[in-house]
């Protein structure tokens, strides 16, 4: 009884020290989605959209100057700074089934960049807002 003790005793200040050396990271958890805007071009013709993420899931809306518009759902992975997607959509137009891929850099701080590719917009540079 007395070594099962000292045991736990051993096991609490190890747990402490390590802890003190080596501090973890604060817990991050998303109440609140996060959105941006983007610009793109493609065919010298200019496009628009905005998103929004909740966890590792995505919307987008958006559209071209000849007039398609549509709507895509995106599929994040959460990577240490970088978030790479992909994603599908449907679209009115010639190209009625779109897809996309790229990546969002989210540093710390409020303001995250990305850029992407997408098959009815092109390519396109991403500005967006962390709550």
């Amino acid at each position: 009884m007395l070594t099962h003790l000292r045991f736990k005793r051993v096991l609490l200040v190890g747990g402490i020290v390590a802890t003190a050396i080596v501090p973890l990271p604060p817990a991050q958890s998303q109440m609140l989605p996060q959105g941006w805007g983007a610009v793109g071009v493609k065919d010298n013709t200019v496009s628009y959209a905005v998103g929004a993420r909740w966890i590792d899931l995505g919307v987008e809306v958006g559209g071209t100057e000849q007039g398609a518009a549509g709507a895509d759902v995106l599929k994040f992975v959460s990577l240490p700074m970088l978030s790479p997607y992909a994603g599908v959509g449907l679209y009115s137009g010639d190209e009625p089934f779109a897809y996309s891929a790229g990546v969002q850099v989210r540093p710390q701080g409020n303001w995250f960049m990305g850029a992407g590719y997408h098959s009815v917009r092109g390519v396109n540079g991403q500005l967006g807002i962390k709550f």
